[in-house]
C-alpha cells in the first residue's frame, strides 16, 4: 500500500490541493447523511476531506466507517483531526481505533514531547498512515500561545520549536494558519520540502488562498467557507482552480 502522502500526492495532482473541513456545529442534524452527501456533491474538486471532534463523537464506528469508505471510493483521503496528545500507550490506542475506522492521517498536538511524537509516527508509517502536527493555529488568539517565547538550549518561539520537532520526528506535514502568511513562510524555507504544509483559516477567517499558497502551502484545509456558501461547489471550484495554479 502506498503511503498517506503518496495517496493525497497523487489525487492533489489532478484534483487540487483543498481538504474539505467538514466541520458542523451542534445544532446540525443528520451529520453522516450530510457529510456523506458533501462527499458525492464536492469530490471533483477536494484531495481530502477533515474531520474533527465535535463531527466524530455524536457518530458511532459503523457510521464513521461508511463515512471514510465513501470518501475512499471517490479517491480522496481522510483526517481525524483530534489534536491527539497523551502518553505513548494511549495515542497508540487511540490511532489505531481510528485507522480501524478508515482514517489515513491524524492531527496531533505535539506538546507530547518529541520522544512519543516520534514513537506515534513510526507506528503510523508502519500502517502506511499519516501524521499531521499542530505548529501555528488559524484563530487570532493563537498568537497567545504560538507565539510565546520558550527555552530549552536556546530562545525561540513555540512554533518554531513545534517545527523543530515535526522534522526530528519525520511527521508527514504541519498546520499552519492561512492567517500568517509570514509563519507559512518561514516553516516552508526551513522545511525545505521535508514536510507538506496544511494551512486552515481560507475565506471565513481572513486567510487568501493566493498568498498562502505562494508562501509556502501545500494544502488547503477550507470549512465554513464552502460549508456555508450559497453555492458550494461553485467556491470548492474556485478555490480548486487556485490551487492548481501554483
Amino acid at each position: 500500500m502506498a503511503t498517506f502522502l503518496t495517496r493525497l500526492s497523487k489525487i492533489s495532482k489532478t484534483q487540487g490541493s483543498i481538504i474539505l473541513a467538514n466541520d458542523y456545529d451542534y445544532s446540525t442534524q443528520n451529520l453522516e447523511r450530510k457529510t456523506i452527501a458533501n462527499i458525492k456533491n464536492l469530490y471533483p474538486f477536494l484531495c481530502g476531506i477533515k474531520l474533527n471532534f465535535h463531527l466524530l463523537l455524536p457518530l458511532s464506528s459503523k457510521q464513521i466507517l461508511r463515512i471514510n469508505d465513501v470518501a475512499h471510493s471517490y479517491g480522496l483521503q481522510t483526517i481525524a483531526d483530534i489534536k491527539l496528545n497523551d502518553i505513548g500507550n494511549t495515542n497508540k490506542i487511540t490511532s489505531e481505533h481510528l485507522w480501524a475506522m478508515g482514517f489515513d492521517a491524524i492531527i496531533a498536538n505535539p506538546i507530547m514531547g518529541v520522544d512519543s511524537l516520534k514513537n506515534l509516527t513510526k507506528s503510523a508509517h508502519s500502517y502506511d498512515k499519516g501524521i499531521i502536527t499542530l505548529c501555528h493555529m488559524s484563530a487570532p488568539e493563537a498568537k497567545l500561545s504560538y507565539d510565546m517565547q520558550v527555552k530549552i538550549d536556546t530562545k525561540m518561539q513555540l512554533y518554531q520549536l513545534f517545527l523543530d520537532w515535526a522534522l526530528l520526528a519525520k511527521v508527514d506535514g504541519i498546520v499552519v494558519g492561512a492567517t500568517f502568511p509570514n509563519i507559512i513562510k518561514y516553516c516552508s524555507q526551513k522545511a525545505k520540502k521535508k514536510l507538506k504544509i496544511f494551512s486552515p483559516g481560507i475565506g471565513t477567517q481572513g486567510g487568501n488562498p493566493d498568498e498562502v499558497i505562494s508562501s509556502g502551502s501545500d494544502f488547503l484545509i477550507v470549512g465554513r467557507t464552502i460549508l456555508n456558501s450559497k453555492n458550494p461547489s461553485k467556491t470548492a471550484e474556485d478555490l480548486q482552480l487556485s490551487s492548481l495554479r501554483k
